[in-house]
C-alpha cells in the first residue's frame, strides 16, 4: 500500500494537476473554475496522458510500469522547477462550496453500482478478448504477442493449429480474438484497440488481475463524472446532477460498467473532450484547446468510432466558424491532427486485420450515395456561408431549425415508419435489429415517456442553447442517428444495445433532465418551486424505474469463480509443458479456458483448429514435440483425438459451474442467471499401441471425453453416469482388430413425455448402418447391433478410430415443459462395448 498511493498519484493526479497550474495561457480563468472541475480536469488529463504514453511505449516495444512512472516522474519535476512559487494561485482560485458534495456524491453512487467487477477472464467474446490483451501488454511491453509455442510449430503441422485464411491481413486466428500475422515468428495482435487494454496493463502492474478487471469502472465512474461536469456547464448543475444519476441507475451503464469493454472509457474520454472544446472555444479558455485535441484524437486508439466522434466536433467547429466567426484553436487543432494521422496509420495498418471489414463496407457504399453526401456537404457549406452574407443572425437561427427538422424526422421514421429491407447491398440492407432500434432501446431501456422528455428537451436546447455549446449537441444527435440506423453489431441483448452507451444514452438522459427541471419557463405561468417539484417528482419516478430494472444483476457478477477455477487448473501444468485444448468446432466452449491459461497464466497453450484432427499429422507433431516438452497434456470435452498409435492417460475431471446471465434475442429482455458448465477431462497424451485386442468397453459418463463427439455433458441418472445424445453423436472406437461381431449399448429413453414422440435411434458404424431400435422401458437397457464382416476388417486395417454415429430424433424440455432446460435431447448412453 506504500508503493500502490504514490504511484496511483503519479498515474491518475499530479502530472495533470500542476499542467493545470502552469502560469500561463490565461491561468486566472480557470482558476476561477469550481474546485470540484478543476480536481476533475487534474484527473483526466493525468489519466489521459500516463494511458497514452503506456500505449505509445507498446507501440514500440517498451512499454514497463517503472518507464510510466519514471515519466510521469520527471515530467512533474520538471514543472515543478521550472514553476516553483509561480504555480500557487494566490488568492485567484475559487472557493470550495457545497456544490462539491453533488460530484462526491457521484462518486460514492459510481462505486455502488459499478463494483464488484465481474470477473470475465475467459476468452471468446469481446470482454475476454480486452483483458487477455491488457495482460499480455503488461507482460511483453508490446503491442503484438510474440509466442514460443506458436514458433515452434513445424510448418508440416501447423494446420493442426492455424488455418491458412490465405489473407493479406493476417495468416490464421491464435485464440478467438486474436489475430495470428506470422507463424514462423510466434507474432499475433489483438483484436481491437489497445488504448483501453494500455490501462488494464497498467492497472495489473499495479496490483494484479483484480485491479485489471475492475478498471473498467473507474472509467465508469469517470464517465458519469464527465457527464455532469459537461452538464453542468451547458444545462446547470441541477439538471447534470439529475442526469449523472440516471446513468449511474440505469441498467446498460451499471451492466457495461462492471464487465471488461471499451464503452466507458470512452464515455469518458468523449465527454470530457466535448466540455474541453467548449471551455476552449465557446469560453475562449486557451488552455483547453490542446487538452481537448489530446482527449478525442485518443478516440481513434480506443474505438473505431472515434473517426465518428472526431467527424462531429470538427462538423461543429466548422459550422461555428462559418455561423459566428469564432474559429477553431490552433491548439486543438494541431494535436488533433497529428492524432488523426498517427490513428490512421495504426487502424490501417497495426489493426488492418480487425479494420479491414469497415475499410470494405466503405468500399463498397454505392458511388451515387458517395456523391449525393459530398454534394450535399458543400451545398450545405455554401448555403451557410450565402447566410452569414446575407447579415444578421439569419444563419443562427436557421441551423437550429434544420437541426431540429432532422431530429424530428429521424424519430418518425424510426418509430413510425422504419422495417426491415431485404437487399444485395450490404450498404442498404437494413436488418430487423437496425430497422426496430430505436422501439427496442425504448422499450427495453428507456421508456417511452423518457423518451417524450428527451426530445423535448433537445428541441428547446437547439432552439436556445444551440450555440452555447454545439459540439455536445451534434455529438449526440449524429452518433444517435447513426446507430439507430444501422447498429453493426450482433443482435443480443444486452450486448447490442452497448453501441448506445457511451453518446446516446447520456446525452438522451441530460435532454431528458432538462426537460423536467429547466425548460418550463415564463410562458406557462408555473412558478418556480412548483415546475422544480413537479420534474423531480417525474425523475424520480423514472430513476425508480431504472432500479427495478438494473436490480436483478447488481448482486450478479459475471463468472463469479473463474479466477480460481483456472488457477487450479492451471497449477496441473509447469509453464514448460505443452497444453492442447480442444477445438472450437467440437460443440462445447471449452477452448475460451485456452486464452487466460497462456495469457494470464503462463503456460504454453495450443488450441486444436478441427474435432477431428488428422491423426498422422498429429502423430508426426507429437513424436517432435515430445523432445521439447516435459509432458503433453489435453483439454476437452469431446473430440475425436486417439488412433491407432496415440495413446491419452485420464488425469482427472474438471466441472466448472460458474453464473452467466442469459443471452437472448434483440427483440426479448434478458432476465435470468442461468449456469454455465464448463465439463472436461485432463489427459496426458502419448505414442504407444492401441490395440484394443480385449475388445473395447466405456462408461459414457466418467472420463469419456476422447471417446465422444457431439454429446451433451456429463450427467447422471439415478447415480448411473451417463450423456444424453443429440440429433447426431458420435463414439470413437480406437484400436479394432478387424475381428469384432457387434456393438452394444446401453440406453434409456430419458422419460420422454406424452407430448414427444417415441425415442429413436439408429447406429451406424464408419457410415455403414448396423440398425435401429426404438429405445423405451424403465431403465437402462442393453440394445445389439451386429457387425458385418466386411466393416470389421476394413476398420480393423485403419490407423484411425472406427466412429459410431448414433441419429436420434429430438426433444425439447423448454418447448414441451416450460422448463429452463432449452437442449435438444436424444436419448441417455450410458456405456458401449464393441464384442
Amino acid at each position: 500500500m506504500s508503493r500502490l498511493i504514490p504511484s496511483i498519484a503519479l498515474l491518475a493526479y499530479l502530472p495533470g494537476a500542476l499542467i493545470y497550474r502552469w502560469p500561463a495561457w490565461g491561468r486566472e480563468r480557470r482558476a476561477a473554475l469550481a474546485v470540484e472541475e478543476r480536481l476533475f480536469s487534474h484527473v483526466v488529463i493525468s489519466v489521459a496522458w500516463s494511458v497514452g504514453l503506456a500505449f505509445a511505449l507498446a507501440a514500440f516495444d517498451h512499454y514497463r510500469l517503472s518507464r510510466v512512472l519514471i515519466a510521469n516522474g520527471a515530467l512533474s519535476a520538471l514543472i515543478l522547477a521550472g514553476g516553483r512559487a509561480r504555480l500557487l494561485y494566490r488568492g485567484q482560485a475559487a472557493r470550495p462550496s457545497l456544490s462539491l458534495l453533488l460530484p462526491i456524491a457521484l462518486v460514492a453512487l459510481g462505486c455502488w453500482r459499478f463494483f464488484p467487477s465481474s470477473e470475465y477472464i475467459i476468452g471468446g467474446k469481446d470482454p475476454g478478448v480486452y483483458i487477455n490483451e491488457g495482460v499480455e501488454l503488461a507482460k511483453s511491453g508490446s503491442l503484438a504477442v510474440r509466442e514460443a509455442v506458436v514458433a515452434a510449430v513445424p510448418a508440416g503441422a501447423r494446420d493442426l493449429f492455424f488455418h491458412d485464411y490465405h489473407r493479406g491481413e493476417y495468416y490464421s486466428i491464435r485464440f478467438m480474438g486474436f489475430f495470428m500475422q506470422d507463424p514462423s515468428a510466434g507474432l499475433s495482435i489483438g483484436q481491437f484497440p489497445h488504448l483501453y487494454p494500455a490501462s488494464i496493463a497498467l492497472a495489473y502492474d499495479l496490483d494484479g488481475l483484480p485491479w485489471a478487471l475492475g478498471v473498467v469502472g473507474a472509467w465508469a465512474v469517470l464517465g458519469v463524472l464527465a457527464l455532469y461536469f459537461a452538464g453542468a456547464r451547458f444545462l446547470g448543475p441541477g439538471v447534470a446532477f439529475a442526469a449523472s444519476v440516471l446513468l449511474t441507475l440505469q441498467v446498460l451503464e451499471v451492466w457495461f460498467a462492471r464487465s471488461p469493454g471499451s464503452e466507458p472509457a470512452t464515455q469518458a474520454l468523449l465527454l470530457a473532450g466535448i466540455l474541453a472544446f467548449a471551455r476552449a472555444h465557446q469560453d475562449s479558455d486557451r488552455f483547453f484547446g490542446p487538452v481537448a485535441g489530446m482527449l478525442l484524437g485518443l478516440l481513434l486508439f480506443l474505438r473505431l468510432d472515434g473517426f465518428m466522434a472526431i467527424a462531429a466536433v470538427g462538423g461543429a467547429a466548422l459550422c461555428t466558424w462559418i455561423v459566428t466567426g469564432l474559429r477553431p484553436r490552433i491548439g486543438f487543432l494541431v494535436p488533433l491532427a497529428v492524432a488523426c494521422i498517427a490513428g490512421w496509420f495504426y487502424v490501417t495498418w497495426t489493426l488492418r486485420a480487425y479494420s479491414m471489414d469497415m475499410v470494405n463496407y466503405l468500399r463498397l457504399l454505392p458511388t451515387n450515395i458517395v456523391v449525393v453526401a459530398a454534394v450535399g456537404f458543400v451545398a450545405g457549406v455554401a448555403l451557410l456561408a450565402r447566410l452569414v452574407r446575407l447579415g444578421g443572425d439569419l444563419a443562427a437561427r436557421v441551423v437550429p431549425f434544420c437541426v431540429a427538422a432532422v431530429v424530428l424526422a429521424g424519430v418518425t421514421d424510426a418509430w413510425f415508419f422504419r422495417h426491415q429491407i431485404d437487399c444485395q447491398s450490404p450498404c442498404l440492407k437494413l436488418a430487423a435489429p437496425d430497422a426496430y432500434a430505436l422501439r427496442t432501446f425504448t422499450d427495453f431501456y428507456f421508456t417511452r415517456w423518457a423518451l417524450v422528455l428527451s426530445l423535448a428537451g433537445l428541441l428547446v436546447v437547439v432552439r436556445r442553447r444551440l450555440w452555447r455549446d454545439p459540439a455536445f449537441v451534434l455529438t449526440i444527435t449524429g452518433f444517435a442517428l447513426a446507430f439507430f440506423y444501422k447498429i453493426h453489431i450482433q443482435p443480443f441483448q444486452f450486448w447490442l444495445n452497448r453501441r448506445f452507451l457511451p453518446a446516446v444514452l447520456p446525452g438522451m438522459l441530460l435532454f431528458a433532465a432538462f426537460a423536467a427541471l429547466g425548460s418550463m419557463n415564463r410562458p406557462w405561468r408555473i412558478p418556480a418551486a412548483v415546475r422544480t417539484a413537479i420534474g423531480a417528482v417525474v425523475l424520480c419516478v423514472l430513476g425508480w424505474h431504472y432500479a427495478a430494472a438494473a436490480a436483478p444483476i447488481i448482486p450478479h457478477v459475471e463468472y463469479s469463480g473463474m479466477i480460481g477455477n483456472l488457477r487450479e487448473l492451471a497449477s496441473m501444468f509447469t509453464d514448460r509443458d505443452l497444453v492442447i485444448v480442444e477445438s472450437r468446432d467440437s460443440g462445447t466452449d471449452i477452448h475460451v479456458l485456452a486464452t487466460p491459461l497462456d495469457y494470464l497464466l503462463d503456460r504454453r497453450v495450443l488450441v486444436l483448429e478441427r474435432a477431428d484432427p488428422d491423426k498422422a499429422m498429429l502423430r508426426a507433431f507429437l513424436e517432435q514435440a515430445s523432445g521439447i516438452y516435459p509432458h503433453i497434456y489435453f483439454i476437452g470435452g469431446g473430440t475425436d483425438l486417439l488412433s491407432r498409435h496415440i495413446l491419452a492417460r485420464p488425469i482427472t475431471t474438471r466441472k466448472f459451474l460458474t453464473p452467466e446471465y442469459e443471452d437472448v434475442p434483440w427483440n426479448v429482455y434478458p432476465n435470468d442467471v442461468r449456469t454455465k458448465v464448463f465439463d472436461f477431462g485432463v489427459y496426458e497424451l502419448s505414442l504407444g499401441n492401441n490395440d484394443a485386442t480385449g475388445g473395447f468397453s466405456r462408461t459414457i459418463g466418467a472420463e469419456d471425453d476422447l471417446y465422444v463427439l457431439r454429446f451433451h455433458s456429463r450427467d447422471f441418472n439415478q447415480g448411473t453416469p451417463m450423456r444424453w445424445t443429440t440429433a447426431q453423436s458420435y463414439i470413437d472406437i480406437p484400436g479394432m482388430t478387424g475381428k469384432e461381431t457387434e456393438v452394444v449399448l446401453t440406453m434409456h429413453d430419458g422419460g420422454r413425455p406424452k407430448q414427444a414422440p417415441p425415442a429413436h435411434v439408429e447406429v451406424w458404424l464408419n457410415d455403414v448402418l448396423l440398425g435401429a431400435s426404438d429405445v423405451s422401458g424403465p431403465d437402462f437397457r442393453s440394445y445389439r447391433f451386429a457387425v458385418p464382416p466386411g466393416v470389421a476388417r476394413l476398420a480393423g486395417a485403419s490407423e484411425n478410430t472406427a466412429r459410431i454415429r448414433l441419429v436420434s430424433n429430438v426433444w425439447n424440455p423448454k418447448q414441451l415443459l416450460g422448463t429452463t432446460d432449452d437442449r435438444d435431447l436424444g436419448v441417455m448412453v450410458s456405456r458401449v462395448e464393441v464384442h
